[in-house]
């Protein structure tokens, strides 16, 4: 089942992107594999969505459903309205797809490439203007095969671009690319997004998701086990306290949980008020706490929480109100 956090259901901006119950199982009886298991989401207008999850956790064939590339096993998905198997002649005019791999042609320049793929788009905008927007400008009379791994990514990219899509699936758009590329093509989405431009991206930079998403969703075994707002996520989490034992009875601290072994963990949805008290007694004791660390939730504490199969601890907090 997928979750929402509270106060993280889209808003009333057009809906893009609807899937209910979700799933894609490959082969059959003893041998089948279920990759998506019933999950639901909504993506809206204008939104950048953050899809998560260790590899397996099934973001690909989620994808491939989202993108009309596989018809779910049950369940259903409507992008702009329409069924993205049996409309795909509708909906791909305002689609750009980015792929994990290209496998663009290896003897045709940059500008032959994208020239053949504008060949292909219904209401295309010119190769010029998506080499100046990937910064590839320079490299326009380069073969592929010659191109940097990165800047056969950026390649891809304009391919995506080409169209002038109004939705965009991203999969792991920067992988290979130099500090500097990425954060230029993080601005370039930023300023898609400000144009009204919805984006659908996976990545394993989780830097990424906080830069570009308003909503991320964490997937595990087939399941989107969070789904929210960066800020929601990070809030629903406890807080870590760290120090090794000081050898005494630690003080009571109302609400945190602790661990007190060899090296004490203290979790606490107030980091502040705990650690004061943690100090305060100290303080009073003339005690030194070896070791000490505070350290508020992030987005990659959630996300080892859930790739470590912790999915109890890593929900906790997590009303079960509206589903995505």
């Amino acid at each position: 089942m997928s979750e929402q956090l509270s106060g993280s259901k889209p808003d009333e901006r057009a809906p893009v992107i609807e899937a209910r119950g979700l799933r894609r199982v490959y082969g059959e009886g003893a041998t089948a594999y279920e990759a998506v298991r019933g999950i639901d989401l909504d993506v809206t207008e204008g939104e950048v969505f953050a899809l998560l999850g260790t590899n397996g956790a099934g973001k690909t064939s989620t994808f491939d459903l989202l993108e009309g590339l596989a018809s779910p096993t049950a369940g259903e998905v409507a992008v702009f309205g329409l069924d993205p198997v049996r409309d795909r002649r509708q909906i791909r005019p305002r689609v750009g797809t980015m792929l994990q791999s290209g496998g663009l042609p290896a003897e045709l320049t940059v500008t032959e490439t994208l020239e053949m793929w504008r060949g292909t788009c219904s209401n295309p905008t010119t190769v010029e203007d998506v080499l100046e927007r990937v910064r590839l400008t320079d490299r326009a009379d380069v073969r592929v095969a010659a191109l940097s791994g990165g800047e056969q990514r950026r390649v891809d990219l304009a391919c995506a671009l080409l169209g002038q899509p109004k939705l965009l699936f991203l999969d792991e758009p920067t992988t290979g690319l130099d500090p500097e590329s990425r954060r230029g093509t993080w601005q370039l989405l930023a300023d898609l997004k400000s144009a009204g431009v919805t984006m659908v991206l996976t990545t394993h930079y989780l830097d990424e998701a906080e830069a570009l998403a308003d909503r991320v969703a964490i997937m595990h075994r087939g399941e989107i086990v969070v789904c929210g707002t960066l800020r929601e996520i990070v809030d629903s989490q406890p807080a870590r306290i760290t120090f090794d034992h000081p050898g005494l009875a630690l003080p009571p601290l109302r609400g945190a949980e602790v661990d007190a072994g060899a090296r004490v963990t203290i979790s606490t949805h107030d980091l502040q008020g705990h650690l004061s008290e943690l100090l305060g007694w100290a303080d009073d004791l003339r005690l030194q706490l070896s070791g000490l660390e505070a350290r508020a939730a992030s987005l990659e504490s959630v996300f080892l929480r859930i790739a470590e199969g912790d999915r109890t601890s890593a929900t906790t907090a997590v009303p079960m109100g509206a589903t995505a």
